[in-house]
């Protein structure tokens, strides 16, 4: 029983985590591909 609980929290905790870091990855991407173009490349 402990096994299915820990089996649906990680889950769950997987989802959120996905859901949470999405935004910032993209955020993150927007202001790097930003930075990039506006320092220029090395």
């Amino acid at each position: 029983m402990f096994q299915a609980i820990a089996d649906v929290l990680r889950a769950i905790g997987g989802a959120i985590a996905t859901v949470v870091t999405l935004p910032f990855r993209a955020v993150a991407r927007l202001f790097g591909g930003a930075s990039a173009s506006t320092h220029g490349r090395h």
